[in-house]
């Protein structure tokens, strides 16, 4: 309907159609209008008050498609003809489907996201949790829009860690306990050696060894990632997360040298007591760290190496790093050396920050009572409360009952996390997030599987024909959210905000059992077009639950 307002908008005005689209607002209070456009940028152009101009271009506008259009100030107020509304957004959704609100103005280009990005032989973080939903949240919207998208998991698999892996395991390793528990074992013996100072010397020198290729390093290098990544690949796996590629810091150990001469080329690396750096003091952002005095290098190095080697490999029209807020330094001055270096491409790079988890008494989730907390029994324990509420309501198989609680309880923690505005830290309640009950992702599972009940009761058919008669208020507003949704993905993605997804799937959710509440559907006179309506929520809810990363299920 926004589009068919800029259409005739541009007949009437000296603005262009796409200009149009973007100034037309939706009035806070439907007493004023569907629709309404500001005259006031007119004003200039015309050389008129943007009140007359705004009675002027009301007077000229003449569609079948609305009941009235007036001008109310310097605003051109459009209200929507319910049947036409009824129709034109019916018949598209239910023509459409699951590719309703996406478009294509990506084709042909290719988006990069780094996400994840667990570090090898430390347990699955819990704010590696925040940039696997985010990230994924984000690869879905990109791709709706028609990029090619490659999600790349960059683990944290080099760097000086891994010299006090190998020490700990040689001093206290326990080959049993590391088949058997490999990541509480790993992170035990990562945090004796921390403890023990004398012990600082020999895990730099393992580093350097693994890095200069010694075989014995290499070989501890290699159980531990391996151990890891199987680890890893269990959570993937429950959360229903793909790469495209999964790399790592390793990948780039030999292509370190290419990025060191090339920065020496550009004449950027200085000395700074014996290590390498790029002086960053003009634009306020420090030194950045090239290589340390002992010759090894860091993760600054690695992200710059990786860069160039994406584009060259990918030719991304733009590439996000979904990694905390706390990192936010680090980015801006990879994307500034790149920037020195000479490569334009360096401006489409983007550091995608999010918040942190808080535990319920508002401090850092990442500890408990001096434990870490491992995603593999949060994870279990929202499918146990899943099963809980489950179980209240009826008696399933056990197969049954163990698809639906991993269905929900990934609902629970996607949502839960989703529906808050990416940057800002949120308390982690898995017992809120669960219920059945309000804005959660149960709720919306719930709401979905019971307007595909209604269909399956009523034996509903996709192409019936379907006919509207004086939509109530409950209708026209369900519909009209409804016809809001390529809208909202649009601007979700450029906002790269899944949060305005989420929020809106609870607001149509919302809508939509107010709607059913009021009306009876099956057996009512308006029984093929309320069915139809059913239908294209349904679609539109499924679609929208696809985007945060969530299966929606056909029974609860």
């Amino acid at each position: 309907m926004k589009e068919k307002i800029a259409v005739l908008l541009e007949k009437s005005s000296s603005l262009k159609k796409e200009e149009i689209f973007h100034l037309i607002e939706i009035p806070k209070d439907s007493k004023l209008g569907d629709y309404a456009f500001p005259c006031f940028i007119l004003a200039k152009t015309e050389k008129k008050n943007p009140a007359e101009i705004a009675k002027s271009i009301a007077s000229q506008i003449n569609s079948n498609d609305f009941e009235k259009v007036e001008a109310v100030g310097s605003y051109v107020n459009f209200f929507v003809n319910r049947n036409s509304l009824a129709s034109d957004v019916l018949n598209k959704i239910l023509k459409e489907k699951e590719k309703y609100g996406s478009s294509s103005i990506g084709k042909g280009k290719t988006i990069v996201i780094d996400m994840s990005s667990p570090n090898i032989a430390k347990p699955f973080g819990i704010g590696h949790l925040r940039s696997t939903i985010i990230g994924n949240s984000i690869s879905f919207l990109a791709s709706f829009q028609g990029y090619k998208i490659i999600r790349i998991n960059y683990l944290g698999d080099w760097g000086t860690q891994f010299g006090k892996l190998i020490t700990g395991y040689k001093h206290f390793g326990d080959e049993k306990k590391l088949k058997t528990e490999p990541i509480k074992h790993l992170l035990d013996l990562y945090v004796r050696v921390n403890k023990d100072e004398n012990l600082e010397q020999e895990a730099r020198g393992w580093f350097k060894k693994l890095e200069d290729g010694d075989k014995e390093a290499l070989k501890f290098w290699t159980l531990f990632r391996k151990l890891s990544l199987k680890e890893f690949d269990k959570i993937y796996a429950f959360l229903g997360v793909k790469f495209e590629v999964t790399s790592g810091e390793s990948f780039y150990n030999n292509k370190m040298d290419k990025t060191i001469n090339l920065l020496k080329e550009k004449g950027l690396l200085k000395k700074d007591q014996g290590a390498e750096i790029v002086d960053l003091n003009d634009y306020s952002l420090g030194a950045c760290l090239i290589r340390k005095s002992d010759g090894t290098t860091l993760y600054a190095t690695r992200d710059l190496a990786a860069a160039i080697e994406r584009q060259e490999k990918y030719k991304f029209v733009q590439m996000f790093y979904e990694v905390g807020s706390e990192q936010t330094l680090h980015f801006k001055q990879i994307f500034k050396v790149l920037e020195m270096l000479g490569f334009s491409w360096a401006k489409n790079c983007q550091h995608i920050a999010h918040g942190l988890y808080l535990d319920s008494d508002g401090k850092k989730f990442a500890t408990r009572e001096g434990k870490i907390v491992f995603m593999e029994d949060i994870i279990n324990e929202t499918k146990n409360l899943a099963k809980e509420e489950i179980n209240k309501r009826e008696k399933l198989s056990f197969k049954e009952l163990e698809k639906r609680a991993e269905a929900i309880a990934r609902s629970a923690i996607f949502y839960g996390d989703l529906k808050n505005y990416r940057i800002n830290d949120i308390i982690f309640d898995i017992k809120k997030f669960i219920s059945f009950e309000g804005d959660t992702g149960p709720y919306l599972l719930y709401t979905y599987a019971r307007a595909r009940s209604i269909l399956r009761k009523a034996k509903y058919k996709q192409g019936t024909k379907f006919a509207s008669k004086m939509l109530d208020d409950s209708e026209k507003a369900l519909l009209f959210q409804l016809g809001n949704f390529p809208q909202i993905v649009r601007h979700a993605y450029e906002s790269l905000a899944p949060n305005l997804i989420a929020n809106y799937s609870f607001q149509i959710a919302q809508m939509f059992n107010e709607f059913y509440h009021k009306n009876q559907v099956i057996g009512s006179e308006q029984e093929q077009f309320r069915l139809a309506l059913v239908d294209a929520f349904s679609l539109v809810l499924k679609n929208s639950l696809y985007l945060l990363g969530i299966s929606a299920l056909e029974k609860m």
